[in-house]
């Protein structure tokens, strides 16, 4: 790409004669005059030592934790060095799919790699190459059954808050029909779920561990939409298939998640990853792209871009979805994590992260006015209730430099990760204790 060039005061004028216009002001006179700036009252330039004196001293105002307890979504976990060692590679920094095949061979195998590894980890047959992050994979998952006669999606009341609101933001522009099921003792009761579905039902977004951190039926909940003809979208945090069923033995026909905990960091807000991997059947249905193992003219092993919707290019309004990109770079994250624990690492990851979540729950539940929530197995979340303002408590926490759960419903969602050890979730409960007896 060449050098940014301005245009002149001649060629700006005559690009807005072209649009009918006469001035830059009325170009944009659709923009409210609040929302405008008309000056930029910048400082004077500073030079490198300064800049760095000035971010450093911005730098100190951040608060590190020394443990922290909380989930909800995103989670903390240990990234061996090897990740950020190769996603670095100057070759590999993208978040772009490659289109040039015959010169994009070692991006386009990472991402084969990844979506061989997502099959592997969900038990599904085919994965696309990524999408923006979990929620979004919840969303397009459920427009991906959608039929003619079909167009119904129920939700479980027990899935992410943030997740439900997406899946109805893309249903609403849609006029899908969206049934929220209650949330009865932190899971999801069958019985409402069967009242709930009919024949215009499409699909059901069941999350597993869900946001409470409890283990739903899966096995009854797939059982009861299959019978009415509905399918089954299941949400699951990727740590969790290492030692839990996956969402294939369960019989669900897509698999969705937020790809986060695999190597990525805590950021605000991102970037994130959402996988999604289906059953062959619903292969052609799948958003945004795959990529495709074949051989070149010399029978060589190869990669390519394979199975895109053209309707996201070039026929959007005819599109079931309109995702043409995916997270190259996050994708590639996840793969190498995967690759760097192998099955037995992921194993281990997942079961010192339920081990020490039941440690606290039991050590919690030994306090006052902590009792559990909900009395369902749990993966590495739970929902106890607070004898004082939960958000009071977070902010005494905060300042012993911990941070503690998320203030849920009137009580506290706590996480444990393998990388909260005994002596940090004691030094929590002794803490509570203290703020609690104030």
């Amino acid at each position: 790409m060449g050098s940014y060039i301005p245009a002149t005061g001649e060629e700006r004028k005559a690009m807005l004669a072209s649009l009918g216009l006469s001035s830059m002001e009325e170009l944009f006179q659709v923009v409210p005059d609040e929302a405008r700036v008309h000056e930029l009252n910048l400082p004077e330039g500073l030079s490198e030592m300064e800049v760095a004196r000035k971010v450093g001293s911005l730098a100190e105002k951040n608060v590190r934790f020394r443990s922290v307890f909380r989930g909800a979504g995103a989670y903390r976990h240990f990234i061996p060095s090897i990740v950020k060692t190769v996603t670095s590679k100057e070759e590999f920094v993208t978040a772009y799919t490659p289109y040039q095949a015959e010169i994009s061979q070692g991006v386009l195998q990472s991402i084969f790699e990844y979506q061989t590894q997502i099959c592997e980890l969900t038990g599904m047959d085919v994965s696309n190459a990524s999408v923006y992050d979990g929620a979004v994979a919840a969303a397009e998952a459920c427009l991906m059954c959608l039929e003619r006669r079909r167009n119904g999606v129920i939700l479980a009341g027990t899935a992410d808050p943030q997740v439900r609101e997406v899946v109805e933001t893309y249903c609403e522009s849609r006029s899908v029909p969206v049934t929220v099921l209650p949330s009865s003792g932190g899971t999801t009761r069958v019985n409402d779920l069967r009242a709930a579905l009919s024949e215009g039902t499409a699909c059901v977004y069941v999350q597993s561990p869900n946001y409470y951190g409890v283990l739903e039926d899966m096995d009854a909940i797939t059982a009861a939409a299959h019978e009415a003809g509905a399918r089954v979208v299941m949400g699951a945090n990727p740590i969790s298939l290492g030692i839990l069923k996956t969402p294939g033995e369960y019989g669900a026909d897509i698999a969705v998640g937020e790809g986060q905990p695999l190597g990525m960091p805590l950021g605000f807000g991102g970037p994130y990853l959402g996988f999604m991997a289906c059953k062959k059947e619903l292969m052609r249905r799948l958003p945004g792209r795959i990529v495709g193992e074949t051989t070149d003219g010399e029978g060589r092993r190869c990669f390519v871009l394979t199975l895109q919707a053209r309707e996201q290019h070039i026929r959007r309004e005819k599109a079931s979805s309109n995702i043409c990109s995916n997270e190259a770079l996050c994708a590639m994250t996840a793969s190498v994590y995967l690759a760097a624990m192998g099955p037995q690492g992921l194993a281990r990851v997942a079961e010192n992260s339920a081990a020490h979540a039941h440690y606290l729950a039991k050590e919690l539940s030994s306090v006052p006015g902590f009792s559990l929530r909900h009395h369902g197995e749990f993966f590495h979340e739970f929902l106890t209730d607070c004898p004082m303002d939960p958000e009071l408590l977070c902010k005494k926490l905060a300042e012993r430099g911990i941070l503690g759960g998320l203030p849920v419903e009137g009580g506290i969602l706590w996480c444990c990760t393998e990388l909260c050890t005994r002596s940090d979730m004691d030094e929590l409960v002794t803490a509570i204790r203290e703020v609690c007896a104030q």
